[in-house]
């Protein structure tokens, strides 16, 4: 049924040729179904929403855009600071005492991607083919990835490819990778 605007005029001024012109008008320029189609599309439909509406999902599931990813620049130090990061002379930048992380806003894609696997951490059952479908999820078609229960409340997230520094960010951070309660999990690359 198409709009009317007249019919949603009060009756005493029904006979005002500006108010009847206003509304004729009004309804010519203003069509709300294409308003309604570009929010759908926009904001509601998780498999095309972009920007904005994309934020309002990861508010929903609770994950964040933006992500610390570790800087990969290595910094000249002592053994006595950081065994494991200490390089000498020559091999190493000076560190000038700013942070070592940066933030990365995600792309839509990724983002719509940490959004999906999140939801599906939301409800997860905390079992490992859960598990295992998040990680399918995450990372399709890059190599194997999958949970490993250590039976001594531990379990291991491993990955047979190499994992971008975004990419152990997200993990780290996003809360995606489900752990039942008193389990202890690694994440583990080959």
């Amino acid at each position: 049924m198409a709009y009317a605007p007249l019919n949603t005029l009060v009756s005493q001024y029904s006979a005002s040729p500006t108010i009847i012109r206003l509304l004729r008008d009004f309804s010519n320029w203003i069509v709300p179904d294409a308003d309604i189609d570009a929010f759908y599309e926009l904001v509601w439909d998780v498999a095309t929403a972009e920007g904005y509406g994309l934020d309002v999902w990861g508010r929903i599931v609770d994950v964040g855009r933006v992500v610390l990813v570790a800087s990969g620049e290595v910094t000249l130090g002592f053994e006595e600071s950081n065994p494991l990061s200490a390089v000498p002379f020559g091999e190493g930048v000076f560190f000038d005492g700013g942070t070592s992380t940066a933030n990365y806003p995600l792309p839509d894609a990724d983002y719509r991607t940490l959004i999906y696997a999140k939801a599906l951490s939301n409800i997860c059952d905390g079992s490992i083919p859960s598990a295992n479908r998040i990680l399918r999820l995450l990372f399709p078609g890059r190599g194997n990835c999958y949970v490993t229960d250590g039976l001594d409340m531990t379990m291991t997230y491993t990955f047979e490819f190499p994992l971008t520094a975004v990419e152990l960010a997200i993990l780290a951070q996003s809360n995606v990778l489900s752990t039942p309660s008193g389990i202890v999990a690694t994440i583990n690359v080959i």
